[in-house]
């Protein structure tokens, strides 16, 4: 089995380069749809009602996301507080599901076929590049990643806010397994580099 770590910017394109490589076979564990459903768990609900109080909870129990969104993503010290405090709650839980689930394919019959996929928005900062055998580093334009996000709704405060999360706990990803991938342009330019790297694994 291969694990592959996507890593880059926010809105850089890994969404993106991720889902070119289930395309080509990869089996791609996405921590963002692993954390709505984490989000769900009732336990959890507690936790953000606890923490953030009960109005980030709507009629029916179910976590606001909008509204825990402007929560923790802004400028401020509370902003910056209350993000850590939901990555504590969140994350472990995420990285629990994601750990189980190589393990079943790793004890699955056809596991050294296999090729996973980690799309995990602050997979370097959450230390998860240890579980990686590649990884795919996605580079992009400043300014297209600006006009993503605002295409997004986010703010120039929300922005900011995203980039400081980015750049907490980052450092370089191992030079020796990892790979460049431009996702500026197209996604047809970016499917043609993604289809090279998927060219020199070894069981392709």
């Amino acid at each position: 089995m291969i694990v592959i770590g996507v890593v880059g910017r926010i809105a850089a394109g890994k969404s993106t380069v991720a889902r070119l490589l289930g395309d080509l076979g990869a089996e791609v564990l996405d921590a963002d749809r692993i954390a709505h459903e984490v989000l769900d768990e009732l336990e959890v609900r507690g936790e953000i009602a606890k923490h953030f109080g009960a109005e980030a909870l709507d009629a029916e129990g179910r976590v606001r996301r909008p509204m825990l969104a402007g929560l923790v993503f802004g400028p401020t010290e509370p902003h910056r507080a209350a993000l850590e405090t939901l990555e504590a709650i969140v994350h472990p839980r995420v990285r629990r599901r994601i750990e189980a689930r190589l393990a079943a394919i790793r004890g699955a019959g056809n596991a050294g076929d296999a090729v996973v996929v980690l799309d995990v928005p602050l997979l370097i900062q959450a230390g998860w590049d240890g579980l990686c055998d590649r990884l795919l580093l996605v580079e992009c334009e400043d300014q297209e990643r600006q006009r993503r996000l605002a295409e997004r709704g986010w703010t120039v405060e929300q922005q900011t806010a995203l980039e400081r999360a980015w750049n907490r706990h980052y450092s370089a990803p191992d030079p020796e397994k990892t790979v460049r991938v431009d996702a500026s342009a197209g996604e047809a330019y970016t499917r043609a580099q993604v289809g090279l790297f998927w060219k020199t694994l070894p069981q392709k």
